[in-house]
């Protein structure tokens, strides 16, 4: 049933001035979950057929008994790392028992628990709220857990839930969910666990195409695109056989899989963040518009889809125990994220040469950036690798600039380090028996075709790896992952035979990042990056710009008294090589303007590797397995 937002906003109205007489409990009173089939099924029916005014109408009703009963809404969602699920866009929230409007209260300490008194004689509750969704006109990108209430007291993964969905008119849509039956726009699907639902989104669009990227296989495997324009959801052959490669290449890598199908599930479109969320049997992918259509942005963005198809092993299957739940309501605790995203980072890496979506030269470039970045980190002074994982739920509630002081989620990039690191002491310890391959079996290949989660510790970890080379791995681990001071812990791409090093010209890598955040990076040489409007986003902590007053919020106005650009700044920095004035700058902070001045002398710099001492495992470790 459809319920105009006006309406229902007055529903709401009264509902909440009933609610004061509703019952209410606190947290402590919240059941524990337990491991039993909840009685009855769940059903959910959400139709986006008016999604082009930015708002779906959702109908879900959920089996009780008489007394009280305690609704939650999804608040820690498997791999966001943070408790964000978006209940502010809940609006015209009305339950009603028998046709009958029933109060509701919100619990005053788990806020994301909703209480109601079921009546005598009931034996389910009905319902209707609208979703007040952030929605494009050619697509839509559709998570249930934004869509969906669960009972208190059950594992999700006990709680039956028969979805039903409405596409706007005319468009096609994809789903790791299985279809049950179609009827012009509306799609029934077959009903799956609570904890399978939200791990399973569904995408819908106007422009819409599907590649399959496991031609003659068992096990499908579907790369499924929408967009904002017809060009932009066709890839060519060539991008399609690289990818069909990326299956190839994980799976044997890692010598089983973990799906019983699995799609991709990409939206190419400038009007969207730019992301991944790792689902089992499907990921959430957000790229630019041009991913297809620009060579260099697809070699730049080359890495999200094998990261996220990656996740479906490590981060669903392999899952550490602190991040697994029996519902979306426990706190997940995120000290493992440095396996979960590093070791899942490093992969993709690995992988995207693996496949030829990069050359072994642009893996290359791209370690690069990530070593230059983490050697700049300031933060690394007092703050650790593993504390950027265990403080990542604090993310949403992070400032702006001084990234580099701050830290963030270095546990992506520095990770990516750390294993790059693992694997080449392995084949250094073996004289070469030995790589990270084989703890890529060990740990994750068994039980083909199951997507049951498959817990692991810290010693886990340290266990298989010392099964496969004998070596002080927890040593190892704990030095780098709780070191403090001002180097660079990690020591792979040296221990792979390259070296870093720096010199005036940009890597493709660093161009087309320039283009597609639209900043300048001087982070390796004047100390600042700046925005395509002037604003500086991040200094360097102690350094020369900094120190002299470009910080993170003021604005550049003028350099060396030209108007602002990219190129005028870079010209700035290149003449000041030659020259002992200093770099003068215009500023703007808030409405105060002032003139700085610089006393840099260095010239451009940006990373590159270069071939150092001994064995280049760097590529050996890109090869393609055979």
């Amino acid at each position: 049933m459809r319920h105009p937002l006006r309406r229902a906003t007055l529903a709401a109205a009264v509902a909440s001035a009933m609610a004061f007489s509703a019952p209410h409990a606190t947290a402590a009173d919240l059941p524990v979950a337990v491991d039993q089939p909840y009685p009855g099924t769940l059903t959910l029916r959400v139709d986006l057929s008016d999604a082009s005014k930015h708002l779906y109408h959702v109908h879900e009703t959920i089996p009780v008994s008489a007394g009280h009963a305690i609704l939650y809404y999804p608040k820690w969602i498997p791999g966001v790392h943070a408790p964000s699920g978006p209940l502010a866009n809940v609006a015209g929230f009305i339950v009603r028992a028998n046709g009958k409007q029933i109060p509701w209260r919100r619990d005053l300490k788990e806020m994301y628990a909703f209480h109601v008194d079921v009546p005598d004689g009931v034996d389910k509750l009905d319902l209707a709220f609208e979703y007040l969704a952030p929605a494009t006109p050619n697509y839509v990108p559709l998570s249930f857990n934004e869509v969906a209430f669960y009972p208190a007291g059950h594992y999700t993964s006990r709680i039956t839930i028969q979805p039903t969905v409405k596409l706007p008119a005319g468009w096609k849509y994809a789903s790791a969910l299985e279809t049950a039956s179609q009827s012009g726009d509306e799609v029934r699907f077959k009903p799956v666990s609570f904890e399978n639902l939200v791990d399973s989104p569904l995408m819908t669009g106007k422009y819409f195409n599907r590649i399959d990227l496991a031609p003659g296989q068992d096990t499908q495997v579907h790369l499924d695109i929408t967009g904002d324009t017809a060009a932009g959801v066709k890839p060519t052959d060539e991008q399609i056989a690289r990818q069909r490669s990326l299956v190839v290449q994980a799976n044997r890598l890692f010598g089983a899989h973990h799906y019983g199908h699995y799609d991709f599930l990409l939206v190419t479109s400038d009007h969207t963040g730019h992301f991944g969320l790792e689902h089992h049997q499907s990921s959430d992918d957000r790229l630019y518009a041009n991913f297809f259509t620009d060579p260099d942005v697809n070699v730049a963005a080359g890495t999200l889809l094998p990261h996220e198809y990656i996740h479906s092993w490590n981060g669903k299957f392999r899952r550490p125990a602190d991040l697994w739940t029996p519902t979306f309501t426990e706190p997940m605790q995120d000290d493992l994220l440095w396996v979960y995203e590093g070791l899942t980072d490093y992969w993709a890496g690995v992988l995207t040469a693996r496949s030829g979506i990069w050359t072994t030269a642009q893996w290359r470039d791209s370690l690069a950036g990530i070593a230059a970045d983490m050697s700049a980190r300031t933060g690394r002074s007092w703050r650790s690798l593993q504390d950027t994982a265990d403080g990542i739920p604090l993310s949403a509630r992070r400032g702006h600039g001084w990234t580099n002081l701050r830290r963030s989620s270095d546990y992506y990039p520095e990770g990516q380090l750390l294993w790059l690191d693992v694997d080449t002491k392995m084949r250094d310890l073996s004289g070469g028996k030995h790589t990270l391959d084989e703890f890529a079996r060990a740990f994750y290949g068994m039980d083909n075709g199951s997507y049951t989660p498959k817990t692991y510790t810290f010693e886990d970890v340290v266990s298989t790896l010392n099964g496969i080379q004998p070596f002080d791995w927890a040593a190892f681990l704990r030095q780098r992952l709780d070191y403090t001071g001002d180097t660079l812990p990690e020591h792979g791409i040296e221990g792979g035979g390259w070296k870093l090093v720096y010199d005036d010209k940009p890597t493709a890598f660093a161009k087309t990042a320039e283009k597609v955040r639209k900043t300048v990076n001087l982070a390796y040489s004047l100390g600042i990056q700046v925005s395509d409007k002037g604003e500086v986003t991040d200094s360097q902590w102690d350094g020369v710009a900094a120190k002299a007053g470009l910080v993170p919020g003021v604005t550049i106005v003028a350099v060396n008294g030209k108007d602002y650009s990219a190129q005028v700044l870079k010209d700035a920095v290149t003449a000041a090589k030659s020259t002992s004035t200093p770099i003068e700058f215009l500023i703007k902070d808030i409405e105060d303007y002032a003139t700085v001045k610089v006393d840099y002398h260095g010239g451009l710099k940006y990373p590159h590797l270069v071939r150092g001492e001994g064995k280049d495992l760097i590529g050996a470790i890109a090869t393609p397995r055979k």
